[in-house]
């Protein structure tokens, strides 16, 4: 029997995390990509960082709030989270604003990071 083939994934995290279902389909994707083992690993830039932003209140905008679901990440061994420093700072943020442990990394870590990739897909 031939093992399996594991292939370096990374989702790349754009959009706020509600007026559009790119985060949350991003999410679902990269649940699903945990589940047949692959080397997954997610990366928030832009307004992404707003969707690990701590504290999110959706009642107002009568929409599901999905954030806690970050939190069982490491449950499916999704445990590399990364963030783009330039991206929180443009955004007044820090890592210490943001509901789960995450990497912070420059631009230039972050090219360098998705280049290793297999697979890389923005949403």
């Amino acid at each position: 029997m031939s093992e399996a083939i594991v292939k370096k994934f990374m989702f790349v995290n754009r959009k706020a995390p509600y007026g559009t279902i790119y985060a949350l389909e991003s999410l679902e994707v990269v649940l699903i990509a945990a589940t047949f083992d692959q080397d997954v690993s997610l990366v928030f830039l832009d307004d992404g960082v707003f969707q690990l932003k701590k504290g999110q209140q959706t009642k107002g905008i009568e929409t599901k709030n999905f954030s806690p679901t970050y939190r069982a990440l490491e449950d499916y061994d999704v445990e590399k989270l990364y963030v783009e420093k330039e991206s929180l700072d443009a955004r007044g943020l820090s890592a210490d604003d943001l509901l789960v442990d995450v990497t912070v990394l420059g631009s230039a870590e972050m090219g360098a990071l998705m280049d290793e990739q297999d697979v890389v897909l923005s949403f």
